[in-house]
């Protein structure tokens, strides 16, 4: 497996690389055989922009209350039909979704919005974290994402944050795939920004 990790890496762009690579049994799907995606939604919250992570995170000028967010969050985790996060082109079957953790941490200039869930609706992170986003302005009470959940119409939402900070950070496959455990740090990794 070593000659292929390698080989496959002398084919990449330098900003993609395989870490490991292990046999599995045929009827494996990265997609489908997954129990649960960690994304992480990175904020530059300062009233400079962040020039060396350009494209790399969201930048917001204003001060955000972090506390507010993490409260706002916590509303959202459980089972829930998240028909207000999902983006008009998306063709899930079914809006339903068990997000099992949603937290905010805030690290000196930077906050991260970290989610993991047992899948997700197109645009659904995005659309969380542009809610969080607007409780951390303190343009709406931490009690408005249990509205916005509950009312089910993506118009009663906030903006949907920008692509940049968004990062698939994790996947969890059943422990009889026998894959490597996840090698991302599970600090803020403010030096790889």
């Amino acid at each position: 497996m070593r000659a292929w990790v390698l080989g496959t890496n002398s084919a990449l762009p330098e900003d993609v690389a395989v870490a490991w690579a292990v046999p599995v049994p045929q009827h494996f799907h990265a997609r489908y055989c997954a129990e649960a995606r960690t994304y992480r939604y990175v904020i530059g919250n300062r009233m400079a922009r962040p020039a060396l992570s350009a494209r790399r995170a969201a930048w917001v000028w204003r001060a955000l209350d972090a506390s507010r967010m993490a409260e706002a969050a916590q509303l959202l985790t459980g089972e829930h039909d998240f028909s207000a996060f999902r983006s008009a082109d998306c063709q899930a079957a079914s809006p339903v979704r068990r997000l099992e953790r949603l937290e905010v941490v805030r690290h000196g200039d930077w906050i991260v919005i970290e989610a993991s869930a047992n899948a997700y609706l197109h645009h659904m992170m995005r659309n969380i974290a542009g809610l969080l986003i607007t409780v951390g302005k303190g343009e709406a009470p931490a009690a408005w994402a249990r509205e916005v959940l509950e009312g089910r119409d993506r118009t009663r939402g906030a903006a949907t944050a920008p692509a940049a900070g968004l990062y698939l950070w994790e996947v969890r496959y059943p422990a009889a795939f026998a894959l490597p455990p996840a090698s991302a740090p599970r600090v803020f990794p403010a030096d790889r920004l």
